[in-house]
């Protein structure tokens, strides 16, 4: 991680940065991904479904900035702790290929929220599946698009807890998806007069931070300033680690800071 990246707590993947992974074809990813008129289109639309029509968190552009750079920051805390991925090496992928497919995965997880919020991870898998058919053709031939589509269509559909990730690129993905949890994220429901414990729970949670966690490769320490947090903590994040395949790499901490001083400390670990 870059000294960059360790000031923003984990929450930031510097491009410019050292990285314990060969970054150059992610990079070079993030760019096309950036620049390309119809996956912005995508990020943009998604967000019509949960918010405007049913009153949830975002899960537009910035949500999917959020997961991607969390994901890219968690994996690269992985690597650094000598944690071995399997899923592009399985598929007779380069090693430079985990960050891309995670990134990727990252990005188009949510698209499916433009059909429907509910189940809309099997709505995503058909759509991401069209763009990535274009996305990847300037960087691999005909069988590594097949393997690496294959790979971030997986990652893609087990960010949903119903499904079990089969590689740690996906396991990264689905816990990255429920580190995007800080109390402003809730911000337009709330206002709105949303006080379902999502948007309740979410309000609570200050700050999150990813950094290297000692006897664990990644400590992810979660500020609260109530304990309806805990629901955050819980019930989403735990669930999203439970068989992402990094339970045994991931240490969570929860610290929950109430005005007179009191403090309620929940560790979580599997």
């Amino acid at each position: 991680m870059s000294e960059t990246d360790s000031e923003a707590g984990g929450r930031v993947y510097d491009p410019d940065g050292d990285h314990a992974f060969p970054d150059e074809r992610v990079n070079d990813v993030l760019g096309t991904l950036a620049a390309d008129e119809e996956v912005q289109a995508y990020l943009e639309a998604q967000n019509v479904n949960p918010v405007t029509r049913m009153r949830y968190n975002d899960h537009g552009t910035k949500h999917i900035s959020i997961v991607r750079n969390r994901a890219l920051c968690l994996y690269d805390l992985l690597k650094e702790g000598g944690v071995e991925f399997n899923g592009a090496a399985e598929q007779d992928l380069d090693e430079a290929d985990e960050a891309v497919i995670v990134a990727l995965a990252a990005t188009l997880h949510d698209i499916g929220h433009v059909v429907h919020r509910d189940e809309h991870p099997y709505y995503s898998i058909p759509l991401a599946a069209d763009l990535l058919d274009r996305l990847l053709d300037p960087y691999y031939d005909v069988a590594e698009r097949v393997r690496v589509k294959g790979e971030v269509l997986h990652a893609i559909l087990c960010h949903h807890t119903e499904e079990k990730p089969l590689t740690l690129e996906a396991g990264v993905v689905r816990v990255a998806d429920a580190l995007d949890m800080e109390r402003g994220r809730s911000r337009i429901p709330y206002e709105r007069g949303g006080r379902g414990i999502n948007t309740v729970s979410s309000q609570a949670i200050e700050t999150v931070t990813l950094t290297n966690g000692g006897d664990y490769p990644v400590l992810v320490e979660i500020e609260m300033n109530n304990a309806a947090g805990v629901y955050q903590v819980d019930n989403l994040l735990k669930a999203k680690l439970t068989d992402s395949g990094l339970e045994d790499s991931i240490r969570i901490v929860a610290l929950n800071s109430h005005e007179n001083g009191d403090r309620i400390v929940e560790r979580i670990e599997l």
